[in-house]
């Protein structure tokens, strides 16, 4: 297990990762609901999309309805990954939730967000990439940050950075 992963253990509280998650119907096509990002991360988006590996933390790909170069699912439940998402709400200045010390992992040279969600699950957003990506993840496979590591190459081959060195600011 890499020093990152390590990390990451410290951000997740153990109890969270034994809670059940809602997943998706068994068998054919992962319902997801595709993002509409703006020309220049749809193309982005559509690069990390043929990059990304067909197995994730064990999981076979499977198809999304409806099928999107912006979506992606591996497993039975899910785990989804959609790219081209608006900013977290928890990033934007201005909204209600926004927080700026929220809870964030490194994980094979990409910066996630971590937000657990109301059913158990971890929704994971990438911090600091010119296009966000999310990727949610059933409680189910705990640790919820395996699949991370299998998806980061992918993010940063495709995905450039928009931290300004030495500042840590999109």
């Amino acid at each position: 297990m890499s020093s990152s992963t390590h990390r990451l253990f410290v951000v997740l509280p153990v109890a969270a990762v034994l809670l059940a998650a809602a997943g998706c119907a068994s068998g054919g096509s992962a319902g997801v609901t595709p993002p509409t990002p703006p020309a220049a991360e749809a193309k982005l988006c559509q690069a990390l999309h043929a990059a990304l590996p067909r197995t994730v933390d064990g999981l076979k790909w499977r198809t999304t309805d409806p099928a999107s170069p912006y979506t992606a699912a591996w497993g039975d439940p899910a785990v989804v990954l959609r790219c081209g998402t608006p900013s977290p709400d928890v990033l934007t200045p201005g909204n209600a939730h926004y927080n700026p010390t929220a809870d964030a992992a490194e994980i094979d040279g990409v910066d996630w967000l971590v937000e657990q969600q109301s059913d158990g699950s971890y929704r994971f957003t990438t911090t600091d990439r010119e296009a966000w990506v999310e990727v949610s993840v059933p409680s189910r496979y705990a640790p919820q940050v395996n699949p991370l590591t299998d998806l980061a190459g992918a993010v940063s081959r495709t995905l450039p950075t928009t931290v300004a060195p030495g500042t840590g600011t999109r």
